[in-house]
């Protein structure tokens, strides 16, 4: 399982560890990643994620769940998500 974030895209980085001497190692940088339920009030169902903390603010910060998948690029979306946005868009279409 990679570690990236499925709403946000946010991935490892890579940097320098620098010891007093300044030397320096590569050390690898992993995004706080944590399995949540976010529910879709447009569908009225609840979604599984494995979401960055600072992505899931985000999301809580845009509005929820549907706003956030509406608004976000595909690019940067996982299968999963990408799923539950057509779903919505479908749900849109039918309502309007």
């Amino acid at each position: 399982m990679s570690r990236i974030c499925e709403l946000t895209g946010k991935g490892r980085q890579v940097g320098n560890n620098v010891s007093h001497a300044n030397n320096k190692t590569k050390r690898v940088f992993l995004p706080n990643l944590q399995n949540v339920t976010l529910m879709s009030e447009k569908l009225d169902r609840s979604f599984k994620f494995r979401v960055s903390t600072q992505g899931l603010r985000s999301v809580e910060h845009n509005g929820g769940l549907d706003n956030w998948l509406l608004k976000t690029g595909d690019d940067k979306l996982s299968a999963n998500a990408l799923k539950v946005k057509r779903e919505l868009k479908k749900a849109n279409a039918a309502s309007a």
